[in-house]
């Protein structure tokens, strides 16, 4: 992950009310881990999605990562967010029961022998039961049979509690941290106030 920000200074660094500080762990692997056994047959598969509209994705996007505050393709204006589920480098993938989508997998190919992670996730009733590691799996098999050098993803605390250990029992190894700054969309109406009560909102006064 690559910023032109500065280095933030030792101590404590105050947030400006109405805004939310996102730790950030970047993990990487530079190759092929050895396969995680997957879980007893659940009627899960991953399946390519093939340049699904930008109303389709969204709402895949939105039902996997709203309660995580997933919120930058939701905001994204439509013409770029459609160029990125067009774009023959980038790969988005979808965990499905056969009659439902259930997990959201892209995997960016745009950095020259890299592959990136860029969302990752399953909505919250398939939490639980193994679907992860299907959709990992399923990503790691993707990833790995490009020509790639390295693989990466980045998590934050905003992040479902488990996710940070469930990529470094996949094979990703924590190599930086970093620290974003954005507006609170819950504050402004981009997203329900009801959504990830463990991270408070602070109002501006």
């Amino acid at each position: 992950m690559h910023t032109s920000n500065p280095t933030l200074p030792f101590g404590y660094s105050p947030v400006p009310a109405g805004k939310l500080a996102n730790m950030v762990t970047c993990l990487e692997m530079f190759e092929r881990p050895a396969a995680r056994p997957l879980p007893p047959e659940t009627g899960l598969r991953v399946e390519h999605w093939a340049a699904p509209s930008v109303d389709e994705y969204r709402d895949l996007y939105r039902r996997v990562g709203e309660e995580w505050l997933w919120v930058s393709r939701l905001v994204m204006p439509d013409a770029e967010l459609e160029a990125i589920l067009t774009d023959p480098l980038i790969e988005i993938h979808v965990l499905t029961d056969g009659t439902r989508r259930l997990g959201l997998l892209e995997l960016d190919f745009r950095e020259e022998g890299e592959c990136e992670i860029a969302f990752f996730g399953v909505v919250s009733e398939a939490i639980g039961n193994g679907s992860g590691r299907i959709l990992m799996n399923a990503a790691i098999e993707n990833a790995w049979s490009r020509p790639i050098k390295r693989f990466w993803v980045h998590t934050c605390n905003f992040d479902h509690p488990a996710a940070l250990a469930f990529y470094q029992r996949s094979g990703f190894t924590p190599y930086a941290f970093m620290v974003e700054i954005c507006d609170d969309p819950r504050i402004d109406g981009r997203m329900s106030r009801d959504l990830a009560p463990h991270v408070p909102i602070i109002e501006p006064r």
